[in-house]
């Protein structure tokens, strides 16, 4: 094996870091054979140096910050596990490609918000910008849009790319119990952090949707034009109610190219029971790509966790080994930083499709006919109106289900508003979009 080692320098020694350092070692002969050269690890750096991790460190040259191990001569690729979308993470990443060092990065964060600049200096520099564990985990979904998909146009990439909320929700239509019960549950067992907003609410979500619909289609990373939707507002009698119809509830991260521009949304999503994406259960997630000449692709697995990261992580590097001095690489975005086109939002408003509706309203003559009424008002054709048994409402309340057809958001929009303009009306209506 005549080819010099390739010397890693990781930042960040928590839990993927140190699953990282684990895996190298356990396979370093198989990689060494699949790579044609060693790969080692030579420095790091984290916040605490004395913390036993369960790995020797003393193996490895240390470095109190990580910007200078960025720029350290005995590093050929800048490992960046630190996290966080400015701060030291970026500093490094962008020092690390100054002095000529490959980045690879599972930091959604930094690169929904930097990702464009990032890439575009590595192409500067000739040197490779991988994230592979940046989205949905273990599954290779960066690869297969930068990479396999090259020869397809893609015009819709979705997917469950939280496992948080994956976990919460099915657990909330196994055991029928209360949003609020099942995030007590998550957080005691791990899968939610003590503030949950950035899971729970959607914006994780949306950063990973952001950076795929910049691989889908040609356009710069735009996370902060994502519209967001969380799912602290669903509740069991919407899951019963959408089981009842035979759809199930998740919370899907959607990218569309329309003829207004790039449609990017994050939002509770009723599916099909049917359909794959709704036998994702528990942590797992699952990203779908509709593609022109291939059709629809469906892959799934580990969405997080330090064994599906590193794995993740390990294969980037992995790409980095096998590249040969003066080789053309793939760009970042899967097209030069400079080529991609500036980012157009399409209409939300202008969305199509089917809408689920519940609305508790109070129990009197007249009420279905005035429902009724507001949707054909906005031409809304509507699939089923039926009333719901609903245990928890008062008797004097009745639960309303609706099922529309296809229409647009900004009309499903103005009906309940028309409805939440009478008095009949309990409470806040709920309306999910239905995906097909």
């Amino acid at each position: 094996m005549s080819n010099p080692p390739l010397r890693l320098g990781i930042a960040g020694l928590g839990t993927v870091g140190v699953a990282l350092v684990k895996l190298l070692e356990q396979h370093r002969p198989l990689l060494a054979g699949r790579c044609g050269r060693e790969i080692t690890v030579t420095a790091v750096n984290a916040r605490n140096r004395d913390r036993d991790r369960g790995i020797a460190i003393s193996d490895f040259i240390w470095f109190d910050t990580a910007e200078e191990l960025a720029a350290s001569p005995d590093i050929d690729v800048f490992v960046e596990l630190i996290g966080g979308e400015d701060g030291a993470a970026l500093d490094a990443s962008r020092a690390a490609i100054a002095n000529g060092k490959h980045v690879v990065t599972a930091n959604k964060a930094m690169l929904a918000k930097h990702g464009v600049e990032l890439a575009a200096l590595a192409e500067e520099e000739g040197v490779l910008l991988n994230f592979e564990a940046a989205v949905a985990g273990g599954i290779p979904v960066i690869k297969t849009m930068r990479e396999s998909l090259t020869a397809n146009r893609v015009g819709r990439v979705y997917g469950i790319l939280n496992g948080t909320c994956n976990y919460m929700l099915t657990r909330m239509e196994r055991e029928g119990i209360s949003y609020e019960d099942c995030l007590a549950d998550a957080q005691a067992l791990g899968y939610a952090e003590a503030d949950p907003t950035f899971d729970v609410e959607g914006f994780d979500t949306a950063h990973k949707i952001a950076i795929l619909a910049s691989l889908a289609f040609g356009t710069r990373i735009a996370s902060d034009e994502v519209y967001v939707e969380g799912i602290s507002s669903i509740t069991t009698a919407d899951i019963k109610a959408a089981a009842s119809l035979g759809y199930r509830i998740k919370l899907l991260g959607v990218a569309v190219k329309t003829e207004s521009g790039v449609e990017q949304r994050v939002h509770p999503t009723m599916v099909p029971v049917e359909s794959e994406i709704a036998q994702i259960s528990g942590v797992t997630n699952a990203v779908a790509i509709d593609a022109d000449i291939v059709g629809t692709l469906v892959m799934s697995g580990p969405g997080a966790g330090g064994d599906a990261t590193a794995s993740a992580v390990a294969g980037d590097i992995a790409d980095i080994a096998k590249c040969l001095p003066g080789e053309q690489k793939v760009p970042a975005l899967g097209r030069p930083a400079t080529e991609l086109e500036p980012y157009k939002r399409a209409r939300m408003r202008s969305h199509e499709g089917g809408y689920f509706v519940r609305m508790t309203v109070k129990d009197m003559a007249g009420v279905f006919a005035k429902v009724a009424t507001a949707m054909a008002d906005q031409k809304i054709s509507l699939e089923s109106i039926v009333q719901h048994a609903d245990d928890t409402a008062p008797e004097t309340n009745k639960t309303i289900i609706l099922i529309t057809h296809e229409t647009t958001e900004a009309a499903a929009r103005k009906a309940l508003e028309a409805i939440g303009n009478d008095d009949f009306l309990v409470s806040p209506p709920q309306m999910i979009r239905i995906e097909k």
